[in-house]
C-alpha cells in the first residue's frame, strides 16, 4: 500500500505527535489505489435504526487477486465504525466478499473486539445487534425519515437545557425570551432519580409562571434520545438500571402529559448547539463540535433541521496509527474523544515537557496550558497548533459523511487565544490539503450573536405545535 505524504503545514505542526496518521488521508489514499487497481470489488453497507430507517453507503475495495485482505478488512471495519456512530443503528447489512463479512461479524459481536459498540447500540435501540450478510441483488433500499424539528418560534414555549453542572430554562413568546434562569445542580452524582425529576420539574414550573399558557416544551441534554425517550444519558450515570427503566426512560413524556399533553421534543445537546448556531447565522449544513471532557457533536442539514442521526463523533476514528491513544470506555484507539477534548491537551502538554502536578484534575491541567497560552508560551502554542492539525483532518473526514458549510467549535478547550490559533491552523489544513473543502467549509468559533441565541432558546424551538 502506498503511504500518504503530509503537506508542509502538517509537518511543521506535528512535532508533538509525529505518529499521527489522519483517517482522512488514509481513506483517500486507499480509495485512490483501489480505483487504479484491476477489477475493484463493490461493497455496500446499510445501517438500520428506528422506524425501519436505513442509511446506505457504497464503496470499493481491492479484488482478491491483489492480495490486500488485511488492508480491505481494516478499511471496511473503520468505515462501519464511522457509519455506526454517525448514523446510529442496531443492524448492519453488508454486501462484500464472504471472508471479509465473516471477519466483521467476528469483531462486531457481544464477545468480540467491538463488544462496547454492540452493547451500546443494543441498549439505545432496544434490539439485539446484528450483522447480516446479503447479496447485492437483495440489498435493502435506503430509507430516511427527515424529522423537521426546530426553528419553530410561534406561541408560548419553554426551552430547557439540562447540563451536567447547571440547568437552564427559558420562557419564550413568539421567539422573544421573557424569562431565563440558570440553576446549579449535580445530577451526575445522584443515584436517586427523584433528585433529577424534582429539579427538572422545578425549572419547568417556574418558567411556566412567566407564560400565559404552555404550547410546547423543547429539551436539550447530553445523551441519546429516541422518540423522546431517554436511552443513554450521562446525567443519570449513577442511577441504577431498574430505577432508570421505571422513572427515567419516559421522564419527559410523562412531564408533557402532566402539563396537559403539550407537544414536547427532546434532542441531544450537540444537535441543539448546531441548531442554535444555524438559527443565529440563518444558515444550513452546520456542524457543531463541543470540546470539553469529551467530544460532543450535532448537525443541522440542508433543510435547516436536526436529522435524528446519532452523531456520537467521540467514537468515530480520526487516527489510524496502531499506537494511537486508547479510549478507556470503548477500548478502541484513535477515536475523536482523545483528540477533541481536554485529554488531548494533557497528552500534548506532557509531550511538550510540561510537568503537571499529580493532584490536578483534567480541567485544572487544561487551565495550566491555557494560562501558558495567555502568555504566548512556546510549548502552549505548539500544543494548540497540533490541536489545529487534528481538527483540520478531523473535519475533512467528517465531510465524507456530512454535507457541511460551517463547523462551529466551542467548549472549554477552545477558550482564549488557544482556540483562535486552533481554528486558524484547522482552516489552513483544509485549504492546503483539501482545496475543495477549504473553499466550501469554514471552521469558526461562535460569535456573540450565536452565544446570545442560547441553548435553552434553541431548545424551545424544537417542538412543532398542534394545529
Amino acid at each position: 500500500m502506498e503511504k500518504f505524504v503530509f503537506n508542509q503545514t502538517s509537518k511543521r505542526y506535528l512535532s508533538l505527535d509525529p505518529h499521527f496518521s489522519p483517517k482522512a488521508l488514509n481513506h483517500r489514499a486507499f480509495q485512490k489505489e483501489v480505483s487504479a487497481s484491476k477489477n475493484p470489488i463493490k461493497v455496500t453497507i446499510g445501517i438500520e435504526r428506528q422506524q425501519g430507517q436505513i442509511s446506505v453507503y457504497e464503496t470499493q475495495i481491492f479484488h482478491d487477486d491483489e492480495n490486500q485482505f488485511e488492508a480491505n478488512c481494516h478499511f471496511i471495519e473503520r468505515l462501519i465504525k464511522t457509519l455506526l456512530w454517525t448514523k446510529g443503528g442496531f443492524k448492519i447489512y453488508l454486501s462484500c466478499p464472504r471472508d471479509i463479512g465473516m471477519y466483521i461479524k467476528s469483531i462486531y459481536h457481544r464477545d468480540g473486539q467491538r463488544s462496547f459498540d454492540v452493547s451500546f447500540m443494543s441498549k439505545v435501540y432496544g434490539k439485539p445487534f446484528e450483522i447480516k450478510l446479503v447479496d447485492h441483488s437483495q440489498f435493502p433500499k435506503a430509507f430516511e425519515v427527515s424529522k423537521h424539528i426546530g426553528r419553530h418560534l410561534e406561541g408560548c414555549r419553554i426551552g430547557f437545557d439540562a447540563g451536567g453542572s447547571d440547568r437552564k430554562v427559558s420562557a419564550v413568546i413568539d421567539g422573544e425570551t421573557v424569562f431565563s434562569e440558570e440553576i446549579i445542580w449535580h445530577p451526575k452524582l445522584q443515584e436517586n432519580p427523584d433528585y433529577h425529576i424534582a429539579g427538572i420539574k422545578e425549572s419547568i414550573e417556574y418558567a411556566k409562571t412567566h407564560l400565559p399558557r404552555v404550547d410546547g416544551i423543547g429539551v436539550s441534554a447530553a445523551g441519546v434520545y429516541i422518540d423522546n425517550e431517554v436511552k443513554v444519558a450521562s446525567l443519570f450515570i449513577k442511577v441504577p438500571e431498574e430505577s432508570f427503566n421505571q422513572k427515567v426512560r419516559r421522564l419527559f413524556i410523562n412531564l408533557a402529559h402532566e402539563l396537559g399533553d403539550v407537544p414536547i421534543e427532546v434532542a441531544n445537546d450537540g444537535d441543539v448547539t448546531a441548531l442554535a448556531g444555524a438559527m443565529s447565522m440563518n444558515e444550513t449544513n452546520v456542524m457543531g463540535i463541543a470540546m470539553g471532557t469529551s467530544e460532543a457533536a450535532g448537525y443541522v442539514n440542508n433543510q435547516g433541521h436536526i436529522t435524528g442521526w446519532l452523531n456520537e463523533l467521540a467514537f468515530v476514528p480520526v487516527d489510524d496509527h496502531k499506537e494511537a491513544m486508547e479510549d478507556e470506555w470503548s477500548g478502541d484507539r484513535g477515536c475523536g474523544v482523545k483528540y477533541f477534548s481536554q485529554d488531548a491537551i494533557i497528552k500534548l502538554g506532557e509531550a511538550a515537557g510540561i510537568v503537571f502536578e499529580d493532584h490536578l484534575s483534567p480541567a485544572e491541567k487544561l487551565k495550566v496550558v491555557q494560562l501558558m497560552m495567555d502568555k504566548q508560551d512556546e510549548k502552549a502554542i505548539e500544543i494548540y497548533q497540533t490541536m489545529g492539525v487534528y481538527l483540520g483532518y478531523g473535519v475533512a473526514y467528517y465531510a465524507l459523511f456530512y454535507d457541511i458549510k460551517y463547523v462551529l467549535v466551542l467548549g472549554r478547550v477552545l477558550s482564549g487565544p488557544g482556540g483562535e490559533l486552533m481554528v486558524k491552523i484547522a482552516n489552513e489544513i483544509l485549504k492546503d490539503e483539501f482545496p475543495d473543502l477549504g473553499n466550501s467549509i469554514k471552521i469558526e468559533l461562535p460569535d456573540e450573536k450565536s452565544r446570545r441565541v442560547g441553548q435553552a432558546i434553541a431548545a424551545a424551538s424544537l417542538p412543532e405545535l398542534k394545529k
